[in-house]
């Protein structure tokens, strides 16, 4: 008896919470399935470009959920495997306990060498210890059940990310198409190509170029909005993380008067305000740059893109697409890397693609963390 009750002992581990990894990569597969429907309703909405950036947004934050559930599967799959492994030995030990005491006949069960003292107490031992038994047998028959749902989540992974990563895909795909076709947006000028190529031949600095930009285009024409009634704390324009702040010096000793976000491949990039496109395409260094006016006297440029979405001039609403990262999409085996037959883990995709933003208040930069939440 005492040999049973020092197993149990061993086998006995503090309870710990429901683990919920198998319900988050259960839940990032259904918003993939509902950003697949939303695909569908997006054809024939009446407003096609909102309708299907709200579309490519959902499939980019399924995606990302995706990752995240699968690797947290992962990790809770190889915690318990691993925990198993460890009680293997104190398992088999309890059950050769256990086959001994079915063994011997029932009378000689309950009999004690030491008389009914010794009888009485050995009694209310097994009593004490059958609990315990059973309730480490229905711990172990759950971490096996937990295994191999997760592993059966993970064998059916790869095809809802290659389905998710295929619609994220034909949306970005349409999106381009709608935003080509619009008609229905306002305009504030009339683009004049022939100016906007001398004014870009006549500067060398990204300041001397925006400080001209708006005496060029927009002379003769009302201002925009009021900057209170816009600054604040605006969403970024593509969902990512900080990599370098205002004036932060790069890796080369460079300090640029903007931030830098690290985004996913072909993430979206969006105008966090109602604002006036003034400039797209390439500039300088920059590679293809949006620059756009939410206020008077205010620009956001944006630039790292490579797709730029709109015309200058246009008007465009809060949230509207302004284009897309460049990088290429990775497949769904580059997601999950299989480490043997039974197991996958995820791979360390992530957020490869950068995006430069910069504030100019007047004709100087300023922090983007006065008009953008950046935590």
């Amino acid at each position: 008896m005492m040999r049973l009750a020092a197993l149990l002992l061993c086998l006995a581990t503090p309870a710990t919470s429901q683990d919920t990894a198998a319900a988050i990569a259960q839940a990032a597969a259904d918003r993939l399935e509902n950003a697949g429907e939303q695909l569908a309703r997006a054809q024939g909405a009446r407003n096609r470009v909102a309708a299907l950036t709200e579309t490519v947004q959902a499939y980019e934050d399924g995606l990302v959920a995706m990752r995240d559930g699968l690797r947290r599967a992962a990790i809770r799959q190889s915690t318990l495997e691993t925990d198993l492994q460890n009680k293997s030995a104190e398992v088999s030990r309890l059950l050769g306990v256990l086959q001994s005491m079915g063994r011997a006949p029932t009378p000689l069960l309950l009999l004690h060498p030491t008389g009914p003292t010794g009888t009485a107490r050995s009694g209310m031992m097994v009593a004490d210890v059958t609990p315990a038994i059973q309730a480490e047998a229905d711990a172990l028959r759950a971490q096996l059940e937990e295994v191999a749902l997760l592993r059966t989540l993970q064998q059916s992974a790869t095809q809802t990310l290659q389905d998710g990563l295929e619609g994220a895909q034909a949306a970005r795909a349409a999106l381009s198409t709608a935003v080509q076709e619009r008609t229905d947006l306002p305009r504030r000028f009339t683009d004049d190509g022939v100016q906007t190529a001398l004014l870009l031949a006549s500067t060398d600095t990204l300041d001397s170029f925006a400080a001209g930009l708006s005496d060029a285009l927009l002379s003769d024409v009302a201002p925009a909005a009021d900057p209170a009634a816009v600054k604040g704390d605006l969403s970024l324009p593509v969902q990512g993380q900080l990599l370098r702040r205002y004036n932060a010096e790069d890796a080369a000793g460079v300090a640029r008067p903007g931030i830098i976000i690290a985004a996913r491949p072909r993430a979206i990039v969006t105008s966090p305000v109602p604002a006036t496109i003034l400039f797209r395409g390439p500039l300088l260094d920059y590679g293809n740059v949006v620059i756009i006016e939410p206020a008077a006297d205010v620009l956001f440029v944006i630039a790292g893109l490579a797709e730029v979405y709109g015309e200058a001039g246009q008007v465009i609403p809060a949230g509207a697409p302004l284009g897309l990262l460049g990088g290429d999409q990775p497949a769904a085996d580059a997601i999950l890397t299989g480490s043997d037959g039974n197991s996958a883990v995820i791979a360390s995709g992530g957020q490869s693609q950068t995006l430069y933003l910069e504030v100019r208040e007047g004709q100087s930069p300023v922090d983007p963390a006065t008009w953008f939440a950046l935590e």
